[in-house]
């Protein structure tokens, strides 16, 4: 198979495989590839030991690179997810934050490989990205005093 031609690189201290494995369980058109062994010892692991992993998160090419310690997932890159209603939400939600996630404001959580994720109803970007400037107003506001976004919350924000 032809690779993609641009590929997002996540860097993991030894866990890529659990983690583009915990992606394929959790997402859909999700996939785990080929795992790439290091050819000889390097400064993150020794020859042998699972050095890249090819997989795929929602249809996105990734490649999950076994660098080491001391290198931090932050906020400036995340998977945004949009969800259809709230079951969908919550099953996202906490399958992120099992194992030692960590949620934030506004539908943002972290998964324990410390990945940001954005975990976004339809039902809200529609809101705040639509001509009504009113509507969109109430329902940014209601999603700022929101950790994990509340479907119900933000229809009713959006009624007035």
């Amino acid at each position: 198979m032809k690779p993609a031609k641009n590929t997002i690189c996540l860097w993991y201290d030894q866990d890529a495989e659990a983690a583009a494995r915990f992606y394929a369980d959790t997402f859909p058109n999700s996939t785990v590839g080929a795992v790439h062994y290091a050819p000889s010892d390097n400064p993150s692991s020794q020859a042998g030991s699972a050095l890249t992993v090819e997989f795929t998160v929602m249809g996105i090419p990734c490649i999950g690179l076994n660098g080491g310690p001391g290198v931090e997932h932050n906020w400036a890159f995340s998977f945004q997810v949009a969800t259809e209603d709230q079951a969908e939400t919550d099953r996202y939600w906490n399958a992120i934050l099992a194992g030692g996630g960590e949620e934030s404001q506004c539908g943002w959580c972290k998964d324990r490989w410390g990945v940001n994720w954005q975990i976004t109803p339809t039902v809200l970007t529609k809101a705040f990205t639509g001509s009504d400037r009113a509507v969109a107003k109430r329902a940014f506001d209601a999603m700022m005093n929101m950790k994990k976004i509340d479907i119900a919350a933000i229809e009713a924000a959006i009624r007035g």
